[in-house]
């Protein structure tokens, strides 16, 4: 089922939804005995085809541009940011923060705004898909307007797209900003149906900066639970049971009715009074980290029924599940029509890791929905989630073996504890550990991604600056996503680092997706383990990728070596940095 809507960024996908803790959002009343319904088994939704979803968008698009003067990539960006396109029928899913509605995701104030400037009903704005958009170019103008911005110029918008977006905590307005809405705008975007015709596109814009404050650039935590996470860390969380009940037993599938950077910045908002330990993004290129796994995160609001999920687990009944349960929330929609493929496989890789550490098994009871536990006003991740496809990644990621099964439960009518406990402060991480020593034989090859979480980390690293923006925007990336800056004269690689025991000749090849707004001359530049610059190479990226592409053999020592990315060059164009091979 899942479609690659071909993109030189991602496609289209849903989220779930959170509640606070301590409510009880249990089925009254609600037993169906010992052995509980009967759990269906994973399945996925029909297929889809944004051709048929998405006819006639790009002429909308166009005509709401030349109606109130917005530019209209600020538009589609927004619009494929918030929803992949989609017209949306957002749930309220947490206290304070209202339902979406449409392609452009409009909610609360907002929705009304757009309807008192069109002088129609906020209905239609819910449903109609043109009115929408409508409503959306409207309100950016009357922001636009306010602020007295020149209209022609695309980073100009920002201060409008921020208060459009309405996203509480800066850092995240700053990433919806920066990387989300003008990181499609600077790398461009094509979506095609599922025959490969183009629906639309925004054509590249590489060097348009938002008027906006700067990045500080995410920190990655020094010692996550899952490698390569981003570290922002969430005040709303407490301690787990300290008896059997506080065991890591499942993991909860979510999806957050909306975008990645509003839906993480909602959770680390200390008057949210929620949070989940996951968040992964829209296209899979990202995952933050907002709880640490043995803290109990506030995403489920629903004391654990037995008759619910299969009569298992029964010591646990009448638990609040957010004691034994991991919550991983997706950027999207319970009602969207499919979700990005990239997403799918960035989290039953995610699934299977939290699995084998907490030995928890594979199967439809310990990796389960939240609308299964919590039926009563919650559907996430909603009818389209793919879930046969979903457990088989997560089984071909473990290798295809299930996890261990928990241990025997020494007293399974430990009492829950009270689940209202505060929520501590937040705990500094330790420092991070020496790197282990590596194995005294060299490996016939060594691949370095830009995702430090698909590295080994003994003899592959990966750096990059906070210039350097993460994208699954165009197909064909090597992992889990690349990293795109602008082309400047100025110092600022990206770093692909690998651990030799012995000096030796190497080949190094590069991985890229090509495109035209790509450096011609992108300069690849390799240091011995002493910072020797062993020499550069120029590698046209506009032309081939999607394979590994040579690019020299060099004289390494032992030690730490590395290949550079480099920004150093000219034009109006980015380099793109996606993963370094090292072979014999």
């Amino acid at each position: 089922m899942l479609r690659t809507v071909c993109t030189r960024t991602l496609m289209i996908l849903p989220l779930l939804a959170v509640a606070c803790e301590g409510e009880d959002g249990g089925r009254e009343g609600e037993d169906t005995g010992n052995q509980g319904i009967d759990v269906p088994d994973p399945v996925d939704p029909p297929e889809s085809d944004p051709g048929e979803y998405l006819e006639g968008i790009d002429g909308e698009f166009i005509r709401a541009s030349e109606e109130f003067g917005v530019p209209v990539s600020i538009l589609k960006a927004v619009g494929f940011v918030e929803s992949r396109w989609e017209m949306v029928e957002g749930q309220v899913e947490f206290d304070g923060r209202d339902a979406a509605f449409g392609t452009m995701a409009l909610r609360g104030v907002n929705l009304e705004r757009g309807a008192q400037l069109l002088g129609v009903e906020v209905e239609e704005i819910k449903t109609d898909r043109e009115t929408n958009i409508r409503a959306a170019a409207a309100v950016l103008r009357d922001m636009a307007d306010a602020e007295g911005i020149d209209r022609e110029d695309l980073g100009a918008w920002a201060p409008s797209i921020a208060a459009l977006a309405d996203i509480g905590d800066k850092a995240a307005a700053i990433a919806y900003i920066h990387y989300d809405v003008y990181g499609i705008i600077k790398n461009g975007l094509v979506v095609t149906d599922n025959d490969g015709n183009v629906i639309s596109e925004i054509q590249p814009e590489p060097t348009v900066e938002p008027n906006y404050d700067g990045t500080g650039g995410p920190v990655l935590a020094t010692n996550p639970d899952y490698p390569g996470a981003i570290f922002r860390a969430s005040p709303n969380y407490g301690s787990r049971a300290a008896n059997s009940t506080g065991k890591v037993r499942m993991v909860i599938i979510h999806s957050c009715e909306g975008a990645y950077s509003g839906c993480w910045g909602w959770l680390v908002n200390p008057q949210s009074k929620v949070s989940a330990h996951y968040v992964v993004k829209e296209d899979g290129s990202e995952i933050s980290q907002l709880v640490k796994e043995d803290k109990r995160a506030y995403h489920i609001a629903a004391a654990y029924k037995k008759s619910l999920n299969g009569g298992q687990e029964p010591h646990l009944e009448g638990v609040s599940s957010n004691h034994f349960t991991v919550g991983i929330e997706h950027a999207g929609f319970a009602k969207q029509a499919n979700w990005n493929a990239n997403l799918i496989e960035q989290s039953a890789k995610l699934v299977c890791n939290i699995t084998k550490r907490q030995g928890i098994p594979i199967d439809k009871y310990h990796v389960v929905a939240h609308g299964q536990l919590q039926p009563n006003n919650r559907i996430d991740p909603g009818p389209n989630w793919p879930w046969a496809t979903y457990f088989n990644k997560i089984n071909a990621a473990c290798g295809g073996q299930p996890a261990d099964p928990p241990p025997e439960e020494p007293d399974p009518n430990d009492p829950p504890p009270d689940p209202q406990d505060p929520p501590p402060e937040p705990e500094d991480p330790p420092p991070q550990p020496e790197d282990p020593p590596p194995q005294g034989t060299d490996p016939a090859e060594i691949i370095i991604d830009s995702a430090n979480g698909n590295n080994n980390a003994a003899i592959a690293k990966f750096n990059a600056s906070a210039n350097w923006a993460a994208t699954a925007a165009t197909p064909g990336f090597y992992g889990s996503n690349y990293l795109f800056a602008s082309v400047s004269p100025i110092s600022d690689a990206a770093e692909f680092s690998f651990y030799l025991n012995k000096a030796g000749s190497k080949k190094v090849e590069i991985w890229y997706t090509a495109g035209a707004n790509r450096a011609p001359d992108a300069p690849i530049v390799a240091f011995d383990a002493q910072g020797k610059n062993l020499g550069t190479v120029k590698v046209n990226q506009q032309a081939g990728g999607k394979q590994w592409v040579a690019v020299g053999t060099f004289n390494f020592t032992a030690g730490w070596n590395k290949v550079a990315v480099s920004r150093w060059t000219s034009g109006n164009f980015v380099v793109i940095a996606d993963a370094i091979r090292i072979s014999n």
